[in-house]
């Protein structure tokens, strides 16, 4: 399984990584709650942190500030592999932020990954790069929707206030 999203954000590379670098803390300006499932590390941005979202556990497994953060997928989820958010200066004041998801699926998982998760997991990040672009160019013209699938399966498996 490989699954890459990136959006290109009209702002300096190094402010939107400074927004990556507060991922998990209590200043998290973009991830997407109260929509989705906090992200929670038990110890922030750190090698070794331990956490996830959801039922999606992972660890960081590799971190540069500011730059990029890679997380290992938990052993047991089914995923043997990893996730990682960069962010790619394009030029001084523009940048693009990529996600990419990597690995290999196993037992239920094969048919979760492409029925259920990947929608959900698509509609998350872009709902994260909504608020990537809102909260460095201070504007989001056109904010991403969520599918009739996604909201289908979103009865199922939102998380619950």
């Amino acid at each position: 399984m490989q699954n890459i999203q990136r959006r290109t954000i009209d702002a300096p590379a190094v402010n939107v990584g400074a927004l990556l670098d507060l991922l998990s803390t209590p200043q998290d300006r973009i991830w997407p709650v109260p929509a989705w499932s906090p992200l929670q590390l038990d110890a922030d941005l750190a090698v070794g942190s331990r956490g996830g979202h959801g039922r999606i556990g992972y660890s960081v497994s590799e971190y540069e500030p500011g730059r990029r953060v890679r997380f290992t997928f938990a052993p047991g989820l089914g995923l043997s592999g990893y996730h990682e958010f960069a962010v790619i200066p394009d030029g001084p004041d523009r940048c693009q932020v990529v996600h990419t998801a990597t690995g290999l699926v196993e037992g239920r998982m094969r048919l979760l990954w492409p029925l259920v998760i990947r929608w959900l997991h698509e509609a998350l990040l872009h709902d994260m790069f909504d608020s990537i672009q809102r909260e460095a160019t201070g504007q989001l013209p056109r904010p991403a929707r969520w599918s009739p699938w996604v909201r289908l399966l979103r009865l199922r498996f939102a998380p619950r206030p």
